[in-house]
């Protein structure tokens, strides 16, 4: 996990699954962590947690983070929190403020309260929603896209999140160049590109990606689901536990490993007809159809069929568990029928 100082660890966004997630595994590496989110949370934190309830769009909230655990420095920020793609498309000022000002916020705050020689590590989760292909021609003749390839976002939360990017890079490169000793490297940013994520223990949220665990979540409480996107929409997915394994693997890459900033992971890349024929057979009485909905159909096709990645393999061997048959037999269907056992039976 993260390394560097003895400082604090700040997790936003702490409140939802990957921050459940990510922080058991921070804790057991002997962290001091402040888990901020929107909402307080309903259950306490271990030992080891301090919790801050409040919005990353307040600037003065933010710089409160550091102090969390008293004076110190910071050693690294996990910045999970984000309005998502069809939730930023209702309001898009929102996720700009959000997406992009919080995130410079958290930017600014490790610039400033890191320990000198040791950058903090700041670790962004970003989305294949910074890519847009033009139509569907232009995305199927593309096929898995590189990540420097067609960084045109549709969407207010790919705009976001690719605005992330950059700053992440300037902070990571400019940061103070006007400064007569000239700029300085005040944070270790690095960011994965997430594929749409599959989860078994969190209901989706407003993602665009969400046709595929919302058909499973139905199929498994015996509701009827109308999917939003063609039988053929086709996008990359993975599991949420590869998810948080490729965040443990980044961040615990050496500097002198990394060749990029940003980087592409996958796992696999079912169409909507091949998901919902695998929650079929494993929930024979699934009731699922395609009403394909016209702007989230579009987003979809905006989006590439898959993605390269190499380099994430190359430099810090990441490598998924999960693939589309193990995602549903090992982790997903077991999970989601103990999760809704009463309304299976």
């Amino acid at each position: 996990m993260a390394t560097g100082s003895s400082g604090v660890v700040i997790v936003t966004g702490a409140g939802g699954e990957m921050g459940h997630a990510l922080i058991p595994h921070l804790l057991a590496a002997g962290k001091r962590v402040v888990a901020a989110d929107l909402r307080a949370p309903t259950s306490p934190w271990p030992d080891g947690v301090r919790a801050a309830t409040g919005d990353i769009r307040d600037r003065a909230f933010v710089k409160t983070l550091a102090d969390a655990w008293g004076e110190g420095p910071i050693e690294a920020v996990y910045h999970l929190a984000a309005v998502l793609s069809s939730a930023g498309e209702r309001n898009p000022e929102l996720a700009h403020e959000v997406n992009v000002m919080g995130t410079m916020h958290l930017l600014s705050l490790a610039a400033e309260r890191g320990t000198p020689g040791h950058p903090p590590l700041v670790l962004f989760p970003s989305s294949i929603a910074v890519y847009g292909l033009h139509d569907l021609d232009a995305k199927r003749n593309a096929g898995a896209l590189h990540e420097e390839e067609h960084l045109d976002p549709r969407t207010v939360y790919g705009l976001g999140k690719l605005a992330g990017e950059e700053l992440g890079g300037y902070y990571a490169r400019y940061y103070r160049q006007l400064d007569p000793q000239g700029p300085r490297r005040a944070v270790d940013f690095r960011s994965i590109r997430f594929p749409g994520i599959l989860s078994a223990d969190t209901l989706p949220s407003g993602g665009t990606s969400d046709y595929g665990p919302e058909m499973l979540h139905a199929a498994a409480k015996g509701e009827p689901y109308r999917c939003f996107v063609r039988p053929d929409a086709r996008i990359p997915f993975m599991t949420m536990p590869d998810a948080i394994r490729a965040i443990e693997a980044i961040a615990a890459a050496p500097v002198s490993r990394l060749s990029r900033r940003v980087y592409n992971v996958g796992a696999f890349a079912p169409s909507a007809a091949e998901i919902a024929e695998l929650v079929t057979r494993h929930f024979p009485r699934a009731r699922i159809d395609f009403s394909p909905h016209p702007a989230r159909q579009a987003i979809v096709d905006s989006w590439p069929e898959d993605v390269v990645d190499h380099a994430a393999r190359r430099d810090w061997h990441w490598t998924p568990t999960h693939d589309f048959e193990s995602a549903f037999a090992e982790y997903l269907v077991p999970r989601i029928t103990s999760r809704y056992a009463a309304a299976v039976r």
